[in-house]
């Protein structure tokens, strides 16, 4: 539902407007309101049916990342690229679209560069490493925090890693993460990486999450999206 309601929400048709010989190529609603108010004419900017047809090709990649069917989610991305990248949608979609490009992707390094705060981990621990990033000052970071210690419980002993990556970013120290784990009862191994584990991994928006597997990255997303289902899938 939520979902429906953002998706539904980018078909709105935004204006160019132009007042006193200056053009504003891109304005929504109210800002193209305050413009007419001051006797700008403005016209529809965007094709409100291309606008609805890349809504719902959006729709179906989002359906074959939840299925897990990667090959149909990228063709779809893909698609929505490519006819309709001039949508408001296709430009929210880039970053779905990085998501998806490294799937597959054989990772170039083995934490070799992590400083460890807590415990320590590599790609050769287990059978399957979840690979969370995160930062002490995202308020939806910690929130998916107990949620990954209760999975880490779960699946401990069961070639399942859990693994928590940090940049220290906002003048955020070494003390501070550690006493936040401690209070949360935080136990899978934490590191501090430079950012070059986040540009290889796609991340451009914090929590991020993927898996990994044989040293490939075989899924890519957002930590609440992750399914027990999902992991004893990948187990197998």
């Amino acid at each position: 539902m939520f979902l429906t309601l953002i998706l539904s929400s980018m078909v709105l048709a935004e204006e160019k407007c132009t007042l006193d010989s200056i053009d504003f190529p891109s304005l929504d609603g109210f800002q193209s309101a305050v413009l007419k108010k001051y006797g700008a004419t403005c016209k529809p900017s965007l094709d409100p049916e291309n606008e609805k047809l890349a809504v719902n090709l959006y729709r179906e990649v989002q359906k074959a990342i939840k299925d897990d069917d990667i090959p149909t989610a990228k063709a779809k991305i893909n698609e929505l690229m490519t006819k309709y990248s001039d949508t408001r949608i296709a430009r929210r979609a880039k970053r779905t679209q990085n998501e998806l490009n490294v799937f597959d992707k054989k990772l170039s390094n083995n934490l070799d560069k992590v400083e460890w705060l807590q415990g320590k981990a590599s790609f050769q621990d287990a059978k399957l490493s979840l690979v969370v990033f995160w930062e002490l000052w995202c308020p939806h970071c910690k929130r998916e925090i107990p949620n990954l210690q209760k999975m880490y419980e779960t699946f401990k002993g069961k070639e399942l890693n859990i693994i928590g990556l940090t940049k220290l970013s906002r003048n955020r120290t070494t003390e501070d993460v550690m006493t936040f784990l401690q209070e949360n009862n935080v136990s899978y191994p934490i590191g501090k990486e430079d950012g070059t584990l986040s540009a290889e991994f796609a991340v451009s928006g914090i929590p991020a999450a993927a898996l990994v597997k044989d040293g490939t990255i075989i899924w890519r997303g957002h930590p609440a999206s992750l399914t027990t289902e999902k992991i004893e899938k990948h187990l197998q």
